[in-house]
């Protein structure tokens, strides 16, 4: 088995995997400015897609380009995300370099999407391949790749703690070969209870003194993590952004098989109030006492451009980032230095600004888990962090048989 590492190596974003030339394993885009796409767009027989984020999804409509119909593999949810997201990037980009894809391209997926369920092999390319649950977001999936002498694992991005949507993933299939993610392999966090609690406990503060909580969070499974935690502790919560599309999606009867709790998730809908962003209509709702949860996580985009320069004199007020705030971002620099460039404008922030991690990807003791019981049983290529090479001479330290290959390097499996 040949592995040629087009994107993800050594590096978060872009992700693309593809097996002897055949078999292609995500093809995503780095959405920073300008966007990024894997190093060349190969002509494979079969595409299987880990899961519904940008970075792994977001350039495959791409590959539907002149003739090339090859069929792609994904769970239903991650195909409903791909095609909003995808939508989302024609919005935004069409009709510049910057787009990878066409509408036309765009609307050949549903022609060639099959959808599988998790635990049911199928085959592609000539390959058995299985999905497990990867307890990401809705949808996620290892992926075990079998070619009948080697079986390689590809743990797309995972977790192991239980989510409001998803639980935490307990696949730990049989494999040679382990490709993994390491995007938190230096960060240990606190229980993910615990931070919950601090955070609804924030929000309960500033609503008590009369202020407004903007929760900027990303459309695709923090929203709506946001709004189970409101609703479980009865914070009133509107919803604007990408995110109210999503969670219509989520919420489809196809799609629910997919969620933890599926009740949890319609109980927060009712709850919600969804913005459907008429002029006015954000302003008056950012003189409310209130929550509300919006787009962009990073304050580069969204509704969130209202929200903040709505909310940000007032000290009573806060901002309750619920990510990491990539580096070159307003979040980030809003919390480095207090301020923040809003649609080009550089602004002071007096309202108070707190971040949370309620990240979806395991942190170093959710690799350790994960990775234990393959420590004797296979070989572990490191992938998709900022210091792969690092956590990979640490995995070596303890007794593995690990290495993280380069950004465009082939890796012949033996």
């Amino acid at each position: 088995m040949e592995l040629e590492f087009l994107g993800g190596a050594r590096e978060i974003g872009r992700s693309a995997l593809l097996i002897d030339g055949r078999l292609l394993l995500d093809f995503g885009m780095d959405s920073g400015n300008p966007p990024s796409f894997p190093l060349h767009e190969p002509d494979p027989e079969a595409v299987i897609v880990s899961h519904g984020h940008l970075d792994h999804v977001g350039t495959i409509p791409a590959l539907l380009s002149g003739d090339a119909r090859p069929p792609i593999h994904w769970t239903p949810p991650t195909y409903e995300l791909a095609m909003v997201l995808a939508r989302d990037t024609i919005k935004l980009h069409g009709g510049s370099y910057d787009c990878p894809f066409t509408e036309a391209e765009l609307a050949r997926l549903t022609q060639v999407s099959e959808t599988h369920a998790y635990g049911d092999p199928f085959e592609a390319a000539g390959y058995e391949v299985t999905f497990f649950d990867a307890g990401h977001v809705p949808g996620s999936a290892h992926v075990l790749v079998d070619d009948g002498e080697t079986r390689l694992l590809y743990t797309g991005d995972f977790h192991t703690e239980e989510q409001q949507l998803v639980a935490g993933t307990t696949a730990r299939p049989d494999a040679d070969v382990v490709v993994s993610e390491s995007t938190y392999a230096d960060t240990r966090r606190p229980p993910r209870a615990e931070i919950e609690r601090e955070f609804v406990a924030s929000l309960e503060a500033t609503l008590w003194e009369g202020g407004t909580v903007v929760v900027p969070a990303f459309a695709i499974g923090r929203t709506q993590e946001a709004m189970c935690l409101c609703a479980e502790a009865d914070l009133e919560c509107y919803v604007d952004g990408m995110g109210t599309r999503v969670t219509e999606l989520f919420s489809r009867p196809r799609n629910r098989a997919f969620l933890r709790d599926p009740d949890r998730l319609r109980r927060a809908k009712r709850h919600a109030r969804f913005v459907d962003g008429r002029d006015g209509q954000r302003r008056r709702i950012a003189e409310q006492n209130t929550v509300i949860v919006t787009t962009s996580g990073m304050l580069h985009g969204g509704p969130a451009m209202t929200y903040v320069p709505a909310i940000r004199s007032n000290p009573t007020n806060k901002i309750a980032l619920t990510g990491y705030q990539v580096e070159g971002t307003p979040g980030r620099e809003l919390l480095e230095t207090g301020s923040a460039t809003i649609d080009g404008r550089a602004m002071r922030v007096s309202a108070q600004v707190e971040q949370y991690d309620f990240s979806a990807h395991a942190d170093r003791a959710g690799l350790e888990a994960f990775l234990e019981p393959y420590r004797e049983e296979a070989s572990v290529l490191v992938t998709h962090g900022d210091r792969c090479g690092w956590f990979a001479g640490e995995l070596r330290e303890a007794g593995y048989d690990a290495r993280a290959p380069e950004l465009g390097e082939t890796v012949v499996l033996e």
